[in-house]
């Protein structure tokens, strides 16, 4: 019963708005904003008549002059996309339905798409390394069409707040913040498995985003070696060095003594040409020199016969009949001995 009487003075108003010229304004608008993708949606008026459009226009509160312009019109569907509109911008939106000539009052909303707009989760990678967990962090991102940009671009001031725990116990979660897309978080315990969620902050507007997935990951060895294992392995390498210093130096001779064996083989130098060549040249020689054959000194002989004698004899009795000659010329002649002798001196 009490149903019906409000369904009988809905519909009486509604006529009397029809009779009026008016249609009631939407009702319950709000905007949802994710990235900077923001949208604006409504509720439909209650109105018998169908075919209601929608017309939503806009105006810079930096803009003194009360103009406003139409940023959609003949909407069909209680919503509106405002993305269009600078990021940086400070705006007044109104909204208001219309039916063939009635039109309902302006509903106002103010709207500033830096302020408004939700910060999404961030993307996030978790690494086990060296008994620390490397945290890497990306986005979020404005999406505008086929288009790209991290949200970090818009704002003064960016940080990462990172959250981790151990797995289990949520009620001890500690937290760091970095300007930085990637972060270590170390003096973490060995082999113990750890949670990470990460969300942005923007300090200067006092402004949270949404948290990431949670990720969990298990920590290896811390990376500390033991300083029993360090002294080893430093013992151990000081006698493989010397080792292996001994074998060279030994093969290398090894091999020294066989290459000088092969083309260089050992000859004792007799010690007699040692003293010999070791001696200056003025000095007296071991060895006598070879004797020399002296010139031969000969004289002509002339052999004469008896009878070459008799013949002489009788030719110097002719002669007797030439003019005297000294008797010692002619004696010196006939004697043979002495011409003999005369011809050796």
């Amino acid at each position: 019963m009490a149903a019906a009487r409000c369904g009988g003075l809905l519909l009486c108003c509604g006529l009397l708005l029809c009779v009026s010229g008016m249609i009631p304004e939407p009702q319950n608008a709000r905007i949802t904003s994710v990235n900077l993708h923001s949208t604006l949606q409504w509720d439909a008026p209650r109105f018998p008549k169908g075919n209601i459009t929608y017309t939503v226009q806009y105006k810079s509160t930096y803009v003194r002059e009360d103009t406003y312009e139409t940023l959609r019109t003949g909407l069909r569907l209680p919503r509106c996309d405002l993305s269009s509109l600078s990021a940086y911008g400070d705006y007044i939106l109104q909204l208001r339905a219309e039916a063939g000539p009635l039109r309902s009052p302006w509903l106002s909303l103010r709207f500033k798409p830096m302020d408004n707009t939700t910060i999404g989760p961030p993307e996030v990678r978790l690494k086990s390394e060296s008994g620390a967990l490397h945290v890497d962090c990306s986005g979020p991102f404005a999406e505008r069409r086929q288009d790209r940009w991290p949200l970090k671009q818009y704002y003064g001031s960016w940080k990462y707040r990172i959250l981790y725990w151990r797995e289990g116990s949520t009620d001890k979660v500690a937290q760091v913040e970095t300007q930085h897309s990637s972060e270590i978080l170390s003096q973490l315990q060995p082999w113990t498995v750890y949670c990470v969620r990460v969300q942005a902050v923007i300090p200067e507007l006092n402004k949270t985003g949404e948290l990431s997935r949670e990720l969990c990951e298990q920590t290896t060895h811390n990376g500390v070696t033991p300083v029993w294992i360090i002294v080893t392995v430093l013992v151990g390498s000081m006698l493989v060095v010397v080792t292996a210093v001994t074998v060279c130096f030994f093969c290398t001779f090894y091999l020294y003594r066989l290459t000088k064996h092969v083309f260089c083989p050992s000859y004792v130098f007799p010690q007699h040409l040692k003293e010999f060549l070791s001696k200056p040249p003025s000095a007296p020689q071991p060895f006598p020199p070879l004797p020399q054959e002296e010139p031969l000194l000969y004289d002509r002989l002339t052999v004469i016969s008896q009878e070459s004698q008799s013949l002489s004899e009788g030719s110097g009795n002719e002669a007797s009949r030439t003019p005297e000659q000294p008797e010692d010329s002619a004696q010196g002649d006939s004697d043979p001995g002495v011409g003999a002798a005369s011809g050796r001196a």
